[in-house]
């Protein structure tokens, strides 16, 4: 199976990247972006047929590892 985790900061929570970011499409003519945040995908084979287990696997490994939980949010795709 393959899994896709993208990962956000909380709103909220300043995202420099983002800020960086929605700054230099206004300097090259964008004016009309607004609230731009800057995030990670994350994808990975994953071994098993459940699809269920598969994803209940892959959010025990956000909790542990991948993401941070006090200033992340995360959302998984298993395929």
């Amino acid at each position: 199976m393959k899994a896709t985790v993208q990962i956000f900061l909380k709103p909220g929570v300043l995202d420099v990247q983002g800020k960086a970011v929605e700054a230099s499409l206004h300097g090259l003519g964008w004016p009309g972006v607004r609230e731009v945040r800057v995030g990670r995908t994350i994808t990975f084979d994953l071994d098993g047929a459940d699809k269920a287990a598969a994803e209940a696997e892959v959010k025990a490994m956000c909790d542990k590892l991948l993401a941070n939980n006090v200033i992340e949010t995360y959302r998984v795709e298993v395929e």
